[in-house]
């Protein structure tokens, strides 16, 4: 099943143009930005997004978002928005038990919060709109820097199996969102990885492999969920541990790395060029916890040259974890 994909790409042309809304505030359950007495909230200044998104039962008992009905998929849908962009999503809830839709990174109001706790859940077979805002960078008035939105970020259940929702999270109700600045620039390929315990995107035993052309430019959305602490590696590339992964001059001095430690609830991104210095191969992507990776958490980028040809040779049966585990289905997500 291919990646839902919500993003950039979504509004260039044809009938998702439509989706698009005249730059207004949103008033749903309350959810216009207001000022406080003493500090100006950023207000949306972009483009006001709406969209649908369906909560779903899959195979072997697990769960994921989807933009039609019919169609979920795990990870959800990838959303992407620009600061100053808003979001208006409705969540219809196809499952037999309360479901929800939480976002980090971005600004909404406790109506918007998505949990049993600020009654903001979906009952069975209900739907519910939720409001997401994004804002630029500025300044306050006592001259400290409020950030932008621009980020990685991901959302999730709140409400399946607990008031935490940590049972829609561990079945795969899950994914990422992107928020960029204007004049980012923008990827060829989009691959959203998912570290879930000790599963990839909620596959067990061997991780998806991704496909890319020597040369294309890429961009990793990395998102841990479950009970442990990870590492993400991927070898032959690396990226700048900043914002997007790439260095802004020659002086930059932010660190170049290939591994950086993630936990539960933790997202980030960068963009790299396939292949970049080394060439077309199998490259191994993978928690470095060695421990993890024998258990699966890992999986291959295959970097193509043009002509579709591969260098190197591969040993399928090395990838193998060391110990069986659940097998958990297959999801196309390149």
């Amino acid at each position: 099943m291919p990646r839902n994909v919500f993003s950039r790409r979504s509004f260039t042309s044809g009938a998702a143009a439509a989706a698009l809304a005249t730059p207004v505030a949103l008033s749903t359950s309350g959810a216009t930005v207001t000022a406080s007495d003493d500090e100006p909230q950023p207000q949306p200044l972009g483009e006001i997004k709406r969209i649908t998104m369906y909560a779903e039962a899959m195979p072997d008992g697990q769960l994921g978002y989807g933009l039609e009905p019919g169609k979920p998929s795990i990870p959800g849908p990838l959303l992407e928005m620009y600061e100053g962009d808003s979001m208006m999503i409705k969540l219809v809830n196809n499952l037999d038990v309360e479901a929800s839709l939480h976002v980090h990174g971005v600004d909404y109001d406790i109506d918007n919060d998505g949990t049993p706790m600020t009654n903001s859940a979906v009952p069975p077979g209900g739907s519910r709109d939720y409001v997401w805002h994004s804002h630029t960078a500025g300044t306050r008035k006592d001259g400290t820097i409020q950030p932008g939105s621009a980020g990685y970020w991901n959302y999730h259940d709140h409400a399946v199996g607990t008031p935490h929702g940590s049972g829609g999270v561990k079945r795969g109700l899950y994914g990422g969102l992107i928020v960029r600045r204007r004049g980012d620039k923008l990827p060829d390929k989009q691959f959203v990885i998912v570290f879930n315990d000790n599963t990839i995107n909620n596959v067990a035993g061997h991780g998806p492999d991704f496909t890319a052309t020597l040369g294309e430019r890429c961009e990793i959305i990395m998102i841990t969920h479950g009970e442990f602490y990870h590492t993400f590696h991927l070898h032959g590339h690396r990226w700048a541990d900043n914002r997007t992964g790439m260095l802004t001059s020659v002086d930059d001095p932010t660190p170049v790395i290939d591994n950086k430690i993630v936990g539960p609830g933790d997202s980030f991104g960068f963009q790299f060029i396939a292949g970049e210095l080394v060439g077309s191969g199998r490259w191994m992507y993978h928690c470095h916890v060695q421990s993890h990776a024998d258990m699966g958490v890992a999986g291959l980028f295959v970097v193509t040259n043009p002509n579709g040809t591969v260098a190197g040779k591969h040993n399928a049966e090395a990838m193998k974890p060391t110990r069986d585990a659940p097998a958990h289905g297959s999801h196309d997500t390149t």
